[in-house]
């Protein structure tokens, strides 16, 4: 049986979540060529390349394995310093502090999920260290072991993760009553809608384009990329272009009256929390205050 050095672990772990060897050097306290002999040493140890040598660092498939066992490794660790009542990081409120990463898409980062974690106040011990990703594709950090619990759309677990439903985020096509008298004045049709301009999250945001194809639609108008949730919704209640926006989105900042493209054709995008199946029971809390926020505040 392999063994394999815990600082050697360690060190990966550091340098995956830091990006570059120099980061995690200064993390460490040691020099960028002593994590990257490190990290050599266990990729020689295990016969397996762990890590690609990009900006930021990123694990192979064997290095997500041993970067899942780091982080599930340091849990315990800290898990069992407190059962032990050893001395260590804590939080204000006495208890041990315990950093939870969590990939969250920003639909939900904006609305409903900050319910989730200010339940969670001092005297917990949490530390939220919460990645913005895209809904289809937060899974890929859980994969990646980036993360120890995701928000996600898909209902597959990841490995070694388990899922439950949280509910569906309903979407709508939207844009102001200029903007539709000027583009869509004999109504929204698939030609028309394909010609005008539209505003886009990201280059991963797929939720307008699908819009389009279920219209029947090819293609699309200008296209403006705003990848801030609050700048997304401006960009369309200034008349930029359409664009679908989640119902809690609107009831939360919406300002101006926009009016619903296509009524009868909401898009609904289911949402699951994905989690290690052996998680630290504050994580485990985290979800089932994520189920509960989301039953009420999702449809």
């Amino acid at each position: 049986m392999i063994d394999l050095p815990l600082d050697h672990v360690r060190t990966l772990l550091v340098a995956v979540d830091a990006g570059t060897f120099e980061a995690a050097a200064r993390l460490l306290h040691v020099t960028p060529s002593a994590v990257s002999q490190r990290i050599k040493a266990l990729e020689q140890r295990t016969g397996r390349v762990l890590l690609v040598r990009s900006k930021p660092l990123r694990p192979t498939e064997s290095g997500v394995a041993v970067v899942r066992f780091a982080r599930q490794l340091a849990w315990l660790e800290d898990d069992a310093r407190a059962e032990l009542g050893l001395t260590g990081s804590e939080s204000p409120g006495g208890a041990p502090s315990q950093t939870l990463s969590i990939a969250v898409n920003s639909d939900s980062l904006s609305t409903w999920f900050p319910e989730v974690t200010a339940r969670f106040g001092p005297e917990s011990g949490a530390c939220f260290d919460l990645h913005r990703e895209d809904q289809d594709y937060t899974d890929e950090l859980l994969r990646a072991g980036l993360v120890m619990a995701a928000v996600s759309s898909s209902p597959k677990p990841v490995q070694g993760c388990e899922v439950r439903p949280l509910g569906r985020m309903r979407y709508r096509a939207v844009g102001t009553r200029e903007f539709v008298a000027r583009w869509l004045p004999e109504g929204t049709s698939a030609a028309a809608l394909s010609a005008a301009p539209v505003v886009i999250f990201n280059r991963k945001d797929d939720l307008q384009d699908g819009f389009l194809r279920r219209l029947g639609g090819t293609g699309s108008g200008p296209r403006h990329y705003v990848p801030a949730t609050d700048a997304f919704l401006y960009a369309i209640e200034s008349g930029l272009g359409w664009g679908l926006i989640p119902d809690v989105q609107a009831a939360q900042f919406g300002q101006v009256e926009l009016v619903e493209l296509a009524p009868e054709r909401p898009v609904d995008v289911p949402l699951y929390w994905q989690q290690w199946k052996l998680a630290p029971p504050l994580l485990t809390e985290v979800g089932e205050a994520a189920a509960e926020v989301a039953a009420r505040r999702l449809g």
